[in-house]
């Protein structure tokens, strides 16, 4: 394999494109966000680079940067770029249109302590690859500039060797003017763990899609995630986690938070395919309406075509427990500072698996900001 499989599948990502269309309300994985009414492929094509930036590089991590020719790219690059994951269209967009994005790989048994710090900015495509190989760990923390004009299309590959760790934290704030899309494709070996945290504070239109593959055994996918939407945001995570092999584990919890006119949007799909008997899941969302016009639409869904499994899902969504709120301005509590204290208890279970504490406290920072806009009262 040589670097022109690179152009190679640039070019095919061009032609699937075009050929597929804007992805829009039709299809029923798009039903809740309907990209096509408010973009067309041309104002996608035209929309340039989005910029990214590294903080530091931890001792044992390469960085490529794929602005750089293909033919400089190193072996592990041209291997997997373009090849992890489902390809839906703006993932297809995002390789097709991007000149440039970085790739990062954590060398064999490398374990980094300290997070690594990436931030995404500007209009555009980009691309972000992710190696870790086999028995290396590392916390990634990825965070999007507030409004980038019309479009940030984000396409990201990871690649989790044996036994390699992935601790992966998503913070995108606010951005009412902008149109944010990005797609996480995930595979893992033998025993490999990727945990991400996804704090949605919405915008125009928000859409983080997910396809993982658990691969082999005693791999294993745990998401959780916030929203906290005011105004007109909109923010919809998207997952599909495969049990490729026995003897894996996965599981989902999202909380989300709408007022004003917003609408959150939770769609979870599990496949256990057959042969992976012994697999283990389970998915759950919850949502709080704290707006008379927001909205929000959760849709879990399980499909096993194995044996000896465990799996469930639920979802939910409601307003506060009206006896919690009467107990707190009982003890004289303003009742806007009571309601904020159980929104924030709601949260909580899906904020405190965020294992670094400085990314934890930067997610409550944000949500906390957040709280102000989603609780103030629309007529």
């Amino acid at each position: 394999m040589n670097a022109a499989a690179i152009e190679t599948r640039r070019s095919e990502a061009l032609d699937n494109f075009h050929t597929r269309g804007m992805p829009h309300r039709r299809f029923e994985h798009w039903r809740y966000s309907d990209l096509r009414a408010i973009l067309d492929a041309g104002q996608v094509a035209q929309s340039g680079t989005a910029k990214w930036q590294v903080e530091s590089v931890p001792d044992g991590v390469e960085l490529f940067d794929l602005a750089a020719p293909a033919e400089q790219a190193p072996e592990w690059v041209v291997r997997y770029l373009g090849t992890v994951g489902n390809r839906p269209t703006m993932k297809e967009a995002s390789l097709a249109f991007a000149d440039g994005g970085v790739a990062l790989r954590v060398t064999r048994g490398r374990k980094s302590a300290a997070p690594m710090r990436l931030q995404i900015s500007s209009t555009g495509n980009v691309r972000l690859l992710l190696v870790l190989e086999d028995d290396a760990s590392l916390t990634l923390m990825e965070t999007h500039a507030s409004d980038a004009g019309l479009l940030r299309n984000v396409g990201v590959e990871i690649v989790l060797g044996s036994g390699a760790s992935l601790s992966h934290v998503r913070l995108a704030p606010s951005a009412p003017k902008s149109i944010t899309v990005e797609h996480i494709g995930v595979t893992e070996a033998r025993g490999a763990c990727y945990r991400a945290h996804f704090a949605n504070f919405g915008s125009r239109l928000s859409r983080t899609e997910l396809h993982i593959l658990l691969q082999d055994v005693g791999a294993e996918a745990h998401l959780s995630g916030v929203m906290v939407l005011g105004g007109e945001g909109h923010a919809d995570v998207t997952s599909h986690i495969e049990h490729v092999s026995g003897g894996t584990r996965s599981t989902q919890l999202f909380k989300k938070v709408a007022g004003g006119k917003s609408r959150a949007v939770y769609q979870g799909k599990i496949t256990v395919r057959e042969g992976a008997n012994g697999s283990d899941s389970w998915q759950t969302a919850k949502a709080l309406l704290v707006g008379d016009r927001a909205e929000a639409d959760l849709k879990p869904e399980l499909i096993i075509f194995a044996d000896d499994v465990k799996c469930a899902h639920g979802a939910a969504v409601g307003d506060l427990d009206p006896e919690s709120l009467f107990y707190l301005r009982s003890r004289g509590i303003p009742e806007r500072e009571a309601r904020r204290l159980l929104v924030r208890a709601f949260l909580e279970e899906a904020v405190e698996p965020i294992e670094d504490g400085g990314l934890r406290a930067a997610v409550w920072r944000e949500v906390e900001e957040a709280l102000s806009r989603a609780m103030v009262i629309v007529r």
